[in-house]
């Protein structure tokens, strides 16, 4: 009986899903800065996340503004925060994360938990957003207490975010999924 279509197997996906994680190779301090350079941008990118929401929740908490803000100042730079922070994780979803999906399920656009955590901090970013906009068009005037309540309900989960998905890119975590080949081709 002649073989169809149907019976092949499909073509193999040079990147497809692995069936079980494999250990990471030990790696020289130069291929380790390869393996990490994902990671350590990223930090950059969240460090920068970490810095603006401690300048917003010193004020939500003590009603102190840091390095003599002015309310206006503050608020501009609770707006660029979500900004910032819907554009980075546009360009993740849209750019990183389908790429590394295929390997490594912490990606995966439906079950992810790093996009899943993406789903929570937005829920609570359009209420800080919304509510930063209402401050900067004279609607509602900044209050302490009404800041610290926008940003509290997603705060514990951003936090967690930024470290996760550092640690997940890490050059211990990356080399157990990608090649050194691989690695040096994604320049995000």
């Amino acid at each position: 009986m002649a073989s169809t279509a149907a019976d092949k197997p499909p073509p193999a996906d040079p990147v497809a899903k692995t069936e079980e994680v494999k250990q990471a190779p030990k790696l020289s301090d130069h291929d380790f800065r390869i393996f990490n350079q994902i990671a350590v941008r990223m930090d950059y990118f969240h460090e920068n996340f970490r810095r603006t929401w401690n300048m917003l929740w010193l004020y939500a908490t003590t009603g102190k503004r840091q390095n003599g803000l002015t309310l206006k100042q503050l608020v501009r730079a609770g707006l660029d925060f979500g900004e910032h922070l819907t554009v980075h994780h546009g360009i993740e979803e849209q750019h990183m994360f389908p790429v590394l999906a295929k390997r490594m399920p912490e990606f995966d656009p439906r079950r992810g938990d790093l996009v899943q955590q993406h789903k929570k901090i937005h829920k609570g970013l359009d209420g800080l957003q919304a509510y930063l906009e209402g401050v900067q068009q004279g609607e509602v005037s900044l209050e302490a207490d009404v800041l610290k309540e926008k940003m509290e309900s997603w705060g514990t989960v951003l936090w967690e975010h930024l470290d996760a998905e550092v640690k997940t890119l890490g050059a211990e975590n990356m080399a157990k999924y990608w090649t050194k080949e691989e690695m040096m081709t994604m320049r995000w």
